[in-house]
C-alpha cells in the first residue's frame, strides 16, 4: 500500500474512482482488476466495508425534481449524509461524510483518504447499487439542512 502522504499529495480519489470504473467492467476478471486498483491506496478492512453496506443495500440515493442526488449511507451505529462529488479546489477532499471516521481519520489524522460511506457510496453508484428514492423538493431540501450545523 502507498504511504498515505504520499497518496495524498499526488492522488485524488474522484482519479482512482475513474481508474476503477474504467477497470471495472461486466465480468469477474474486470472487478477484480477494479479491486486491486483500490486496494494499492486503501486499507482492505475499508473496501471490504463498502463492499458489504452496498451488499447490504445500505446506500440510498435521492433524487430531487431538478436532478439534484443526496446520498444516505446505513452505517453500523447510525445514517450518514455522504457528500461523495464535491466541487472543490482542494487536490486532496473531494468528498465529505457526516460520520465521526471521516472526520477524525480523514480531516483531522489524515491518516486515510476517505471512510467507508464515501467509499461506499462511489462504487453503488457506479455500479448502479444505489437504493433510488425520489424525493419533493422542499423534503429534499429540509433534508440537506438538517446536515447543516446552525449557528
Amino acid at each position: 500500500m502507498i504511504p498515505i502522504e504520499t497518496a495524498q499529495s499526488q492522488l485524488h480519489l474522484r482519479h482512482v474512482l475513474q481508474a476503477f470504473t474504467q477497470a471495472f467492467g461486466s465480468n469477474e476478471d474486470s472487478f477484480e482488476e477494479g479491486i486491486e486498483i483500490l486496494r494499492a491506496i486503501l486499507p482492505d478492512a475499508t473496501i471490504v466495508a463498502a463492499l458489504d453496506i452496498i451488499d447490504r443495500d445500505g446506500v440510498v440515493k435521492y433524487r430531487s425534481s431538478w436532478g439534484r442526488h443526496h446520498y444516505e449511507v446505513l452505517g453500523a451505529t447510525s445514517t450518514y449524509a455522504v457528500f461523495p462529488h464535491l466541487d472543490t479546489a482542494s487536490a486532496v477532499i473531494s468528498s465529505y461524510c457526516t460520520c465521526p471516521s471521516f472526520a477524525y481519520a480523514v480531516l483531522i489524522s489524515e491518516s486515510h483518504l476517505t471512510c467507508k460511506h464515501v467509499l461506499a457510496a462511489c462504487l453503488a453508484d457506479k455500479m448502479s447499487r444505489c437504493v433510488l428514492r425520489p424525493i419533493e423538493d422542499d423534503a429534499f431540501l429540509l433534508k440537506i439542512m438538517g446536515h447543516i450545523p446552525l449557528p
